[in-house]
């Protein structure tokens, strides 16, 4: 059975409802960054997708090839996730979807090195005829966090950060957002696929002890 991310590391894919406070350790990620409104039809972000995708199994898949990743076991690729941000503004403010600058990423596994991923860039623009050089293979370490799992339509989030922010306070925590530490999605439900009141995402801030 392909390694699932997943189901092996739960605690950080697959939260509770309500919210909990979790430290979050070094991951590696391909990443592309972008700005506007997500869902415009021929936006930033949608062509940032398939950027991400292209890289991601061309990894994956390259036990089909020649090229020999040293410690390679096959694995679901991960779901994709965004980090989000708007110019003067702590977290997210959903009715300027327009001002939104992202990073969206995709885990990779930790066998996969500096090499790997330039090859996977050379080997995906060279059979996809397309320019992926946008893609970056970063290293993030997102430290102490709270997290809480959403079901429904994206622009229902606010509901359940309302409920993430009195959580935090209750315990004598506070936001940390910055340019290095933002609001974070991962997104469980294929929203093609999954009715908007069905959709899975998880939503994490970075957070700190509030200082009295």
């Amino acid at each position: 059975m392909p390694f699932d991310y997943k189901k092996e590391y739960s605690e950080y894919y697959l939260p509770p409802k309500t919210p909990q406070i979790i430290e979050i350790p070094e991951m590696k990620y391909i990443s592309v960054n972008g700005k506007g409104d997500p869902n415009e039809e021929d936006g930033e972000y949608k062509r940032a997708l398939e950027l991400l995708y292209g890289i991601a199994f061309t990894l994956k898949m390259s036990k089909k090839t020649d090229y020999v990743i040293d410690g390679y076991f096959d694995y679901v690729v991960p779901p994709l996730e965004g980090f989000w941000l708007q110019e003067g503004i702590d977290g997210i403010d959903y009715s300027r979807k327009c001002d939104f600058r992202f990073t969206s990423v995709i885990r990779v596994p930790d066998f996969v090195k500096e090499d790997d991923f330039r090859w996977a860039v050379s080997d995906a623009s060279r059979k996809k005829k397309k320019d992926f050089s946008e893609v970056e293979f970063i290293t993030l370490k997102e430290g102490l966090s709270v997290q809480c799992m959403h079901t429904g339509p994206y622009d229902t989030e606010p509901e359940t950060v309302r409920l993430m922010d009195a959580y935090i306070r209750e315990l004598g925590y506070v936001n940390d957002f910055s340019e290095e530490r933002r609001h974070h999605e991962i997104y469980l439900s294929d929203p093609r696929r999954t009715v908007p009141e069905k959709l899975r995402t998880v939503i994490r801030h970075p957070i700190r002890k509030r200082e009295d």
